[in-house]
């Protein structure tokens, strides 16, 4: 899997929500290899869409259709300022992965020098599941430079915030702790998705 990263400041989530679906209705079906894309707007204006992909080969084609290039210039003029693009080459996905079906989706970002250990903890997910059962799942996407984004997927937000109280098992805190430290988190309180 691929997962390409779009960020930017925008105010107008209303827009660009019906923009992703008009696009999802109209071009998406020729997008080789597009599995879907997860978006959102925080409180804060911060837009981020998780878009993934089966390959890096199937994303770059779609980037170079004329549909896309047509679509970017209609989403740039959303965004207050030039979006930043993060290819992930490097994707881990984890429980049951993203899903549609998530009330709320929380977005970490940050960066590592060894991706390792962060890949380690997101595939061993042990007891995770009755420990959290609100977690749907989650994908990890790491770029060439480090830069990680853990997409976790959830069935509503007052269970996350009851969930978030948990504390993590000992054996797991300082590595989380230290991977943790500097992080970004990105709430995405009404999260919308364009599958195929």
């Amino acid at each position: 899997m691929f997962i390409q990263v779009i960020q930017a400041k925008s105010s107008r989530a209303d827009e660009l929500r019906a923009l992703a679906e008009t696009w999802r209705d109209q071009d998406g079906a020729g997008a080789v290899g597009y599995l879907g894309g997860t978006y959102g707007v925080t409180d804060d204006g911060d837009f981020l869409a998780i878009v993934r992909f089966s390959s890096r080969d199937d994303a770059m084609a779609n980037s170079a259709r004329p549909e896309t290039g047509a679509f970017a210039e209609k989403m740039a003029a959303l965004m207050e300022g030039p979006p930043t693009f993060h290819d992930c080459g490097d994707v881990t996905t984890w429980l049951d992965g993203g899903s549609d079906d998530a009330g709320f989706v929380q977005v970490i970002s940050g960066r590592v020098d060894d991706p390792a250990p962060i890949k380690a903890m997101a595939t061993d997910t042990g007891d995770l599941r009755a420990m959290r059962p609100e977690i749907i799942g989650g994908t990890l996407a790491i770029s060439d430079d480090g830069t990680f984004f853990q997409t976790v997927y959830f069935t509503d937000e007052e269970s996350a915030r009851k969930g978030e109280q948990i504390e993590p098992p000992e054996e797991i805190r300082a590595d989380l702790e230290s991977m943790m430290a500097g992080a970004t988190f990105y709430d995405l309180h009404d999260p919308w998705f364009t599958s195929p």
